[in-house]
């Protein structure tokens, strides 16, 4: 554009500097040993986004058990076989189906006994096949023996089947299921033996025994009744935990009993009533 013209008496313009044109390659360079930083922290960094990526995946891949520091610690629970119910005779339903309102186990006895875990040494008088009165008898104090054998005499069981182990740790497991005629003699047997808010007629070996705190309705099984107890500190050169369950025409005893100051373990002790319940249910 066509510059103004300056006035008179102005003073005169300064002379504006020639601009210099830069190179481009007179740009200032980044010193070399900042390059090779860069160059080695980006490296560095694939490196080690490689290496994690990979430890994640063969982290992934892993189970929980195989991972330093992940593993989940046992609850001490035993290791039992799988499970199956026995076959019925043709024709008979199971003991709560709506077909069979007296609630009858129609089953082999021996079959619905819960089988000895891993590791059991089995017990050689109660080896899962039927038992005479005066052995179920043993599992009582002596001076109630004979109170409880005019018990069973009145109620008449049709079958007692047992069976026992001991694991390594010590602990000895003992079940009994006894079958009456009907279910108002097993219910009867259960009353006869005061079992309900106390474990009643005391067990071999035990002192005081009261309801098991640890025990839930939440352990409980449709149709079945549990009445489940532990021995109080002190105790003597045992500790018991029993639970009697009360099944149709059927009452099972569950005792667990180690010897030492050290308590019976508790969750052996309600998985093996657990499991066992749910074979008479």
């Amino acid at each position: 554009p066509t510059p103004h013209p300056v006035p008179e008496g102005a003073p005169p313009l300064p002379e504006v500097p020639p601009v210099v044109p830069v190179a481009a390659d007179a740009a200032p360079k980044p010193p070399r040993r900042v390059l090779r930083a860069v160059v080695r922290w980006t490296a560095a960094a694939l490196a080690f986004g490689v290496l994690g990526t990979g430890t994640a995946f063969g982290i992934a891949s892993l189970e929980r058990t195989d991972v330093p520091g992940l593993a989940t610690e046992g609850d001490g629970r035993w290791d039992y076989p799988e499970l199956s119910l026995p076959a019925l005779p043709a024709g008979s339903p199971r003991p709560f189906s709506p077909a069979n309102p007296a609630e009858i186990h129609h089953a082999d006895l021996r079959e619905l006994l819960l089988p000895a875990p891993a590791g059991a040494k089995p017990d050689k008088k109660l080896t899962g096949g039927w038992i005479s009165t005066e052995t179920f008898l043993d599992a009582y104090r002596k001076q109630d023996r004979r109170s409880v054998a005019q018990l069973l005499k009145d109620a008449a069981p049709r079958h007692i089947a047992a069976r026992g182990w001991t694991m390594p740790d010590g602990t000895t497991s003992r079940i009994y299921l006894v079958r009456f005629n009907s279910t108002a003699f097993a219910s009867r047997m259960i009353d006869d033996l005061d079992v309900g808010s106390s474990a009643g007629t005391p067990l071999a070996r035990t002192d005081t025994t009261d309801l098991d705190p640890a025990w839930g309705s939440v352990n409980d099984i449709e149709n079945l009744s549990s009445f489940v107890f532990a021995e109080q500190a002190p105790f003597g050169a045992e500790h018991v935990r029993q639970a009697y369950t009360l099944a149709g025409d059927t009452i099972a005893l569950v005792v667990h009993e180690r010897p030492g100051k050290r308590e019976t373990a508790g969750i052996p002790f309600q998985q093996t009533l657990i499991l066992q319940n749910q074979l008479l249910a």
